[in-house]
């Protein structure tokens, strides 16, 4: 089962964050086989940490509660919340699978927080600039509740146009990095 994870920062963690960065990858390390996509994402000065994605495929929902929530960032207070959800991998490879690269080009996460009747279920077409893309589901997959994308895009405008904007409550866009060790 493929899970989305996005742990959002408290205000003023950095400095924690920096000082447990060790203990966060190697927490990571112990899932290397199961991550989809990582990585940070930025507040719109493109510095400012503004969360943790981390994309990954778990036996079950008991699973990636216990992934998210014993992570060392989370256990110490860095974050302020955990969006957990499960997810659909329609594009069926990772993000270091991903044709254009670890490299180049502005990165972006777009969260579509969902309301109402689905929308974007399949992969839009002619995008060759999705590194991830699916819908976020409930627990026990029967609800969809919005969709996330890690895409490539020349800014944020572009990167929101990956989803149909009307069919949402909310669109939130993130810069991101690729994730994990350097």
């Amino acid at each position: 089962m493929e899970f989305f994870c996005y742990h959002r920062d408290r205000p003023g963690s950095l400095p924690l964050r920096e000082e447990l960065t060790e203990a966060h990858w190697a927490y990571m390390d112990r899932y290397e086989a199961e991550l989809i996509a990582r990585g940070p994402t930025f507040t719109t000065d493109g510095e400012t940490l503004a969360g943790s994605v981390h994309i990954v495929d778990l036996p079950d929902p008991a699973a990636a509660r216990a992934f998210a929530f014993e992570e060392p960032n989370y256990q110490a207070g860095a974050y302020r919340d955990v969006l957990l959800r499960r997810w659909r991998n329609l594009l069926g490879r990772t993000m270091w699978d991903f044709p254009g690269g670890r490299t180049g080009d502005d990165r972006y996460l777009v969260l579509g927080l969902g309301s109402g009747e689905a929308a974007d279920l399949a992969v839009p077409p002619g995008t060759d600039d999705l590194i991830a893309y699916g819908p976020l589901l409930s627990d026990d997959a029967t609800a969809w509740l919005g969709t996330a994308a890690l895409v490539r895009a020349v800014d944020p405008d572009r990167a929101r146009a990956v989803l149909t904007q009307e069919r949402y409550a909310a669109v939130e866009v993130y810069a991101w990095e690729f994730g994990g060790r350097r």
